[in-house]
């Protein structure tokens, strides 16, 4: 569901609408054409959505990643790939916020996930009912597990599947130790083999619509920012629960589950 007060804007196809999220819908504060031609490209194109994530301040007090969800369809969706992580890079740099191209497939999940709720052909009024198909959650298993597992529920009862972990619960020899493992995991064959477990758990990140990474108090650690990397490299949306920090350089990302 959406949090209450944020902004969503939706750059679509022929349009760019702002809502604002209330009660359990969406209120809309303006809809207007594109803010650019066709045929705009690279530093123009991100300078133009700069422009208009800039004006948002006339709807609310801050603008940020934690405040405001930016979600793009229609012509981004056909960006070659480096062209479109350019543009991602260019808008938080700019603005602080992660602009999000929703995949083809994504985008008729939430179209039919509106139909079917509200009858509504708003593909923001899906979003805010099903963010997510499937998620991958990380954070320190051995220092944050219950809020990792307070997470896990959240998705889930939004009916999202988290593809990694699968489970919660700790083979119970591993417990307190320095790499724990779960009880769907075999047992490590030797020191070297812990790396087998970690890829197994980011090759997720591929399948996942989001990670979310479970950080209380703001902190992560050492084993997720390695992760990190991996998630930009892939072009991942990445979600911190807190506002992270310890984070050398900062990236596109966001702040605050729910929509």
């Amino acid at each position: 569901m959406a949090s209450e007060g944020r902004i969503l804007v939706h750059f679509g196809p022929e349009h760019v609408s702002v809502h604002r999220s209330q009660g359990s819908g969406l209120q809309l504060l303006t809809r207007e054409g594109l803010p650019f031609g066709a045929g705009l490209a690279g530093e123009a194109l991100a300078e133009r959505v700069g422009e208009f994530c800039a004006g948002l301040k006339e709807y609310a007090e801050a603008v940020d990643n934690k405040s405001t969800r930016v979600h793009a369809t229609g012509v981004f969706q056909q960006l070659p790939q480096p062209e479109a992580a350019a543009l991602v890079n260019s808008v938080y740099v700019g603005t602080g916020l992660y602009f999000n191209i929703v995949g083809p497939e994504l985008e008729r999940f939430y179209l039919d996930t509106a139909v079917a709720a509200c009858g509504s052909n708003d593909m923001l009024e899906g979003l805010t009912r099903r963010e997510f198909r499937t998620a991958v959650v990380c954070g320190s298993f051995q220092q944050w597990l219950e809020p990792i597992e307070g997470t896990i529920a959240r998705l889930r009862e939004t009916s999202t599947e988290v593809l990694s972990p699968r489970s919660t619960r700790i083979k119970p020899e591993t417990e307190g130790t320095d790499f724990i493992l779960f009880d769907y995991q075999d047992q490590l064959k030797n020191e070297r083999d812990t790396w087998r477990h970690k890829y197994v758990h980011m090759d997720a990140f591929r399948q996942a619509d989001a990670v979310v990474v479970c950080n209380p108090g703001g902190r992560v650690g050492s084993g997720t920012i390695f992760e990190l990397g991996f998630m930009s490299a892939l072009g991942k949306r990445v979600i911190f629960t807190e506002e992270p920090q310890g984070v050398s350089v900062s990236f596109p990302c966001e702040v605050g589950l729910g929509a």
